[in-house]
């Protein structure tokens, strides 16, 4: 059937390869959106809608399902995703053909990713994203999963498949009579899963123990973390672990968090260079990250570490801490004060290069440390950061870091020594093209990273901290929020024009309550 199909469509390579081109030219729905992640797909040849009832009213005119693809600017398997399916015209032309296709930033509208991420998790038991799941008209969930090859491997389903098998079943009555029958009950199932009832809190002190010996049961004690590979930072843990030891001076609590915090700080999941965090890392000894740098990870994460601190005034907790928000004040912050939503994980290895890698703003060729260090102290910083001729990356599933080095700490006693190094690194990266920033300032994210800078001119005494703290306070209250209805907007960005005033950014219309 698609061999069938296709020859309908183009007839030849050259056709194809000149219908994406143009197609690619052309924009979409997307065009007129404010979301970085919107405007990424707005010139893809799949016909893409914004959430809302223009999209819905065509699902329901034409009789067809829903695509509801769900992302972030910075989201790696996004971009794959992206470029392997959504920019190809024979892939879009079928997704065009049989669904209505819809993206939504899961930034702008959690209320939308937290709905179907649940459902996607129910169904498959993971999530993640992208997020892809399709719809009934009246927008009930049928099939949902993340990332989709182009065709099937790993396991996995073809994109180009799975879109016709879905559109060809619900062209047939009966199957799409089976497929609504079941979007209802697992629409029910949802809706009991979810419902929460008021429950009267009785502060029992056993759920503190019990929340210690989940931790207990979960943690790696030979590298730090509470799960296997891939590992989250989760700095939600830590707040526990540290209060309850605040609490209890049970010393578990404390080894727990401390162990994972330095093994963290001493991973490549840190940037040994700039400061601050990746999202996670993808082995189990936190050696290789997911470069995608985000605000409320950094944020908590710099919390985190000044508690840290202030138990055991440990030097290198502080200076992790501090490195972390220098690199805010340095790389993610608005002129007039906001703080900026994040880092992507790709970029371009060089100016002249015309595909981005993963990381490769951060990665290392061991002869480029030795030109810039010299031979002496190009081997002594490659020594004590795990630098090797033929790189170092562990894990490596899809051959991004072939002969690249990542940067981990080998010899932590000789950090300082080798500031002035790591200073000539870091102004040298400096000039290679950074990963894309997104821009939006979303005001719960902003909340999290004020307090973290208004913690650390507690903690620290540091009156940079707390101007930092102050102009974010600033810029929200002029930006973001509506004195009329005592609300807060989620989030603001700049028009493109760099000469429009700050007051003029966008802000988006679904507000937080006071």
């Amino acid at each position: 059937y698609w061999r069938d199909w296709s020859s309908d469509v183009c007839s030849s390579d050259l056709e194809r390869s000149l219908e994406t081109m143009a197609a690619l030219k052309k924009p979409n729905r997307l065009y007129n959106e404010k979301s970085p992640y919107l405007l990424q797909h707005a010139h893809n040849p799949v016909d893409w809608y914004p959430w809302g009832p223009e999209a819905f009213q065509k699902a329901r005119q034409d009789n067809r399902p829903i695509l509801v693809s769900i992302g972030y600017s910075t989201c790696h398997w996004c971009h794959v995703m992206e470029r392997e399916s959504y920019e190809n015209a024979d892939v879009a032309a079928v997704m065009n053909k049989f669904l209505v296709n819809i993206k939504v930033d899961r930034e702008e509208r959690p209320d939308i990713d937290k709905i179907y991420m649940t459902a996607v998790s129910a169904m498959t038991g993971q999530g993640g994203w992208p997020l892809n799941i399709f719809l009934t008209p009246d927008l009930k969930p049928i099939f949902g999963g993340t990332y989709f090859p182009p065709s099937a491997k790993w396991g996995q389903p073809g994109w180009k498949e799975v879109v016709l098998q879905i559109g060809q079943a619900w062209q047939d009555p009966q199957n799409r009579s089976k497929m609504e029958a079941a979007a209802i009950q697992i629409t029910e199932t949802l809706r009991k899963v979810t419902q929460v009832s008021p429950a009267a809190a009785e502060g029992d002190p056993a759920w503190l123990d019990h929340g210690l010996k989940t931790l207990q049961d979960t943690y790696d004690a030979a590298f730090g973390g509470f799960s296997p590979a891939p590992k989250f930072p989760m700095p939600v843990y830590h707040n526990f672990l540290l209060r309850y030891y605040a609490r209890t001076k049970n010393p578990e609590a404390l080894k727990m968090s401390l162990h994972t915090l330095r093994a963290m700080a001493h991973g490549g999941i840190y940037d040994h260079l700039g400061g601050g965090f990746s999202r996670y890392a993808t082995d189990e000894n936190w050696h290789v990250p997911h470069f995608e740098k985000m605000l409320y990870d950094n944020a908590q994460l710099a919390i985190n570490y000044l508690e840290a601190y202030q138990i055991t005034r440990d030097v290198d907790l502080r200076r992790v801490a501090e490195e972390t928000l220098a690199y805010i004040q340095r790389d993610m912050t608005h002129p007039l004060g906001g703080f900026y939503s994040a880092e992507d994980a790709d970029s371009l290895p060089t100016s002249e290069t015309p595909d981005k890698r993963e990381g490769a703003f951060y990665v290392w060729e061991k002869k480029e440390i030795l030109d810039i260090l010299g031979k002496e102290g190009g081997e002594r910083f490659c020594a004590a950061y795990g630098v090797k001729a033929d790189g170092n990356a562990r894990s490596d599933p899809h051959g991004e870091f072939i002969g690249k080095n990542i940067l981990y700490v080998v010899d932590p006693a000789s950090h300082d020594d080798l500031k002035a190094a790591r200073k000539a690194l870091l102004d040298a990266r400096s000039m290679r093209p950074r990963p894309q920033l997104d821009d939006k300032i979303i005001s719960g994210w902003n909340g999290l990273m004020l307090s973290a800078f208004a913690r650390a001119y507690q903690i620290l005494g540091d009156t940079s901290y707390r101007e930092s703290a102050e102009r974010a306070a600033r810029f929200l209250k002029e930006n973001l929020y509506d004195a009329k209805t005592q609300s807060l907007y989620r989030r603001w960005r700049e028009p493109s024009s760099a000469s429009s005033p700050a007051a003029s950014g966008h802000r988006d219309l679904f507000s937080y309550s006071s």
